[in-house]
């Protein structure tokens, strides 16, 4: 495996810093996408997640991930101040990144527990990325400071979200037996998806005439897939349509969360 993922993982680190140099006291109070954090939450969050990597090879967690650092990170930092939770943070990432320059291609394919079970390093690494990017779209949009929405490091998130595209239509949507479905994703990231259900659901190539197309925003679809945000904002406001059977349509609208 290449060096993709901790290409596109330090312009996450790049973007989020930048995002979080400019914001004044009320905006790292304010409520992020995810229910339980606010702006300084998600920070606490991803600089924990990196901190817990840090001093540990690629390869060398076999059995588990270590995921009572990250509590025990952000207990230490929970009470500083806006101006000091921004230098540990800027701290901890400088020290990850200073490691991560260090990897080679070969040691992305060893293997390693993940999130998701035994995979490979490279894999945690684009696990990283997908968390990383999705997690700055919980902040820049109740913020309302866009930004970061396409090139390599959105289309590298958007890929985890295609691997799980089988258990997404074939169980949350319920995709029947026989059907396809085509999901386009019409910018900032610009791809198309296709699902057939043959027995189970999977992803193929193309379809020439799906029963259903799901259109959407690239951003809008993740963080629907996420769980992040009600359907019905951007059903209203036209960043999510369909055409083709409509009741499988807003079904699909409806029913894409798989993680949160």
């Amino acid at each position: 495996m290449s060096l993709e993922a901790i290409a596109n993982l330090n312009a996450c680190m790049d973007s989020v810093d930048a995002l979080l140099a400019g914001l004044n006291d009320d905006q790292w109070a304010v409520q992020s996408y995810c229910p339980d954090w606010d702006v300084r939450g998600v920070a606490m969050h991803l600089a924990a997640v990196e901190h817990m990597l840090i001093g540990d090879e690629p390869g060398s967690w076999t059995d588990s991930v270590p995921f009572d650092k990250v509590g025990a990170y952000i207990a230490g930092v929970s009470d500083s101040n806006n101006a000091d939770l921004l230098a540990a943070y800027r701290e901890t990432i400088t020290a990850r990144r200073a490691e991560m320059a260090g990897y080679t291609a070969e040691q992305m394919d060893l293997p390693s527990m993940t999130p998701v079970g035994q995979q490979t390093y490279g894999r945690f690494m684009a696990i990283r990325v997908f968390d990383y990017w999705v997690h700055e779209q919980d902040m820049r949009g109740p913020l309302g400071i866009a930004g970061h929405e396409s090139g390599p490091t959105a289309e590298m998130a958007l890929n985890e979200i295609e691997i799980s595209l089988p258990y997404i239509v074939g169980k949350k949507i319920g995709l029947p037996e026989g059907k396809g479905m085509t999901i386009n994703l019409t910018g900032p990231v610009e791809r198309q998806m296709h699902v057939k259900v043959d027995g189970r659901a999977g992803v193929v190539d193309s379809l020439a005439d799906p029963d259903v197309v799901l259109n959407a925003n690239s951003t809008a679809f993740a963080l629907l897939a996420c769980g992040r945000i009600d359907p019905q904002g951007p059903i209203d406001d036209g960043r999510v349509s369909w055409s083709g059977d409509a009741e499988l349509g807003e079904k699909a609208a409806r029913s894409l969360r798989f993680t949160m």
